[in-house]
């Protein structure tokens, strides 16, 4: 079909909408409510187009091109409605853009400050209306500020369409329209799974983690406290991004020297605790499929989907790995096998995480587990943290990770990845099933950031049934299929991040497929550049079992490293 888009020819094969038109001829058009992860919706109009023979004004991303069509994308009477729209916007919801500036929550760019600029908007001629809502501080991972809101209904749909979990929702109507929980009762009182790629939509910085950076800098000023740190493997291909760096950017070294000059006592790997984690799972797998034992068994690293399943499918949780996440293990292993190597006692000590996860906030406090670490900083965090201290990170000299807990494997550096933890499980599975070397470590049919990937895995004449979802609403589609019968797995790992932990809601923004692709290239990278890419090959690893933990599932690792879950409510 034929189409003029401001006087000038296009022809397209298919029916698309009037945005995607636009974008293929390579004309932008500002938008708000529209997210290429979700159902377009239609509600901010700021992508309102002329028609030629239409009254009114369509929105682009809700209106399909017909063969003929003459649209106007940019005519005085389109600039001036948007012009009024982003005004009518931005003052219906108490913000000020040039005065909040100062206090918005908002990481990096903000797009309704850059869609302002873009249509010419210097002052709002009507003065900001506060709608009088209270902030939400309820829950241990996100605050929600809904004085920030402009009910762009992102954070909703995200929630329901990409995560089905549905704790957001919209209430009343017209200008007291607002978004809000079952209830008004708050994030923290509801099925949230404090995943937090709600933040990962809100164009406003209305939505955001708890913040823990005050608590940190004070520890980190407390001369009685040995104050360590350990950075989770997505956070080093992301956090470049913060200074203005290309997505996929390794900054390991970097961020490792930024650590120091931010203070801390000894700056730690949390790949290392995901090469003890492997150590555990992979023997749990082994000890549960050749004893008959609860199959398939279910990863247990990402606490959003730990926390989705106990929620929504309790039936499931003696599927649930008992390992604790590699985050909580570095903690355990730090404040009883380091602290008395250091000869400090654990309560001398303070673990700092730094993750590209939300959800690791609510995780550090759940009563089976809280102790191991002290405060989780997001990705974001740090970077605000680097740039508060004066650090120029992709400037500084790049320095090492400390000894003997910075020590790791490619194998713990791909759990940032979806698939990572199904591979790197494999890569020790089958060389401890077999007592065989693994010819070719790079399980492909793992890779990609695809919702939901299966594969069926050769080991020693055993056909292993596996699949890798990403995504809590990919997890409820599969565990509806284990659940009918229709699909049957002997291990599967979840992540309740789309893309795993490189697409976490801790993680900069914006954070898209094209984003997301490169950081994983980078995950992938830091694994073939390693000389050890097999968790059980870890020196250290092999250390602390010889002087400390004895052999996997022992009695002092199911102590240290392992817990219960929670049917929840």
């Amino acid at each position: 079909m034929k189409v003029k888009i401001n006087n000038r020819e296009y022809e397209f094969d298919h029916e698309i909408s009037i945005l995607d038109a636009t974008k293929k001829a390579h004309i932008k058009i500002p938008t708000l409510c529209y997210s290429e992860k979700l159902e377009p919706f239609g509600s901010c109009r700021l992508c309102s187009v002329e028609i030629k023979g239409e009254r009114t004004l369509k929105p682009a991303c809700v209106t399909k091109i017909t063969d003929g069509m003459e649209i106007f994308t940019h005519s005085q009477r389109v600039r001036k409605t948007r012009k009024t729209i982003i005004e009518l916007i931005i003052a219906s919801h108490g913000i000020n853009c040039n005065l909040n500036c100062l206090t918005c929550s908002k990481s990096g760019s903000c797009e309704i400050k850059e869609v302002a600029e873009e249509i010419g908007v210097t002052e709002i001629r009507v003065p900001p209306i506060s709608n009088g809502l209270p902030e939400d501080r309820s829950s241990y991972s996100v605050v929600r500020e809904p004085q920030k809101c402009i009910v762009c209904n992102r954070c909703v749909r995200k929630c329901s369409e990409v995560q089905s979990v549905n704790i957001l929702t919209i209430a009343n109507r017209g200008p007291d329209t607002y978004v809000t929980t079952f209830m008004d009762k708050g994030m923290g009182n509801v099925d949230c799974t404090n995943c937090g790629q709600c933040i990962l939509e809100c164009p406003t910085g209305a939505l955001h983690e708890v913040y823990q950076m005050d608590q940190v800098w004070t520890a980190l000023s407390d001369e009685s406290k040995y104050v360590i740190v350990q950075t989770a493997p997505a956070v080093r291909v992301a956090i470049a991004e913060e200074f203005d760096a290309e997505p996929g950017k390794i900054a390991t070294k970097q961020m490792v020297a930024g650590l120091r000059l931010l203070g801390f006592d000894k700056v730690f790997d949390t790949n290392f605790a995901a090469d003890l984690t492997i150590m555990e799972e992979a023997n749990e797998f082994i000890e549960r499929f050749k004893n008959n034992g609860k199959l398939p068994l279910f990863t247990s690293c990402s606490p959003g989907w730990v926390k989705f399943l106990e929620h929504n499918y309790p039936e499931f949780i003696d599927n649930l790995s008992s390992c604790k996440s590699p985050q909580q293990m570095f903690g355990a292993i730090a404040k009883t096998y380091y602290a008395n190597k250091l000869g400090i006692s654990k309560e001398d000590m303070i673990v700092v995480s730094v993750m590209p996860c939300t959800a690791k906030k609510f995780e550090r406090v759940r009563p089976e587990i809280k102790g191991d670490v002290d405060y989780v900083l997001t990705t974001r965090e740090l970077a605000k943290m680097f740039k508060l201290a004066g650090i120029d990170l992709l400037n500084v000299p790049p320095e090492e990770y400390d000894e003997p807990l910075g020590i790791s494997s490619g194998a713990g550096a791909i759990f940032g990845a979806t698939g990572g933890v199904m591979e790197a499980a494999l890569r020790t599975a089958y060389e401890v099933i077999t007592g065989k070397e693994l010819e070719k470590l790079d399980f492909e049919a793992v890779r990609g950031i695809e919702g939901i990937k299966e594969a069926t895995v050769e080991i020693d004449g055993i056909n292993l049934k596996v699949a890798v979802v990403n995504g809590l609403g990919n997890a409820r589609k599969v565990l509806e299929m284990i659940k009918s019968g229709e699909k049957e797995y002997h291990f599967v790992e979840f992540m309740a991040c789309p893309g795993g932990c490189i697409g976490g809601g801790g993680q900069p923004i914006p954070t898209n497929s094209e984003i997301l692709l490169k950081r994983m290239q980078a995950i992938y990278e830091v694994d073939r550049s390693l000389p050890i890419r097999k968790s059980h090959e870890n020196p250290v690893i092999k250390i602390l079992y010889e002087e400390f933990l004895g052999e996997p599932l022992s009695e002092k690792s199911h102590e240290l490293l392992h817990t219960t879950y929670l049917a929840r409510s």
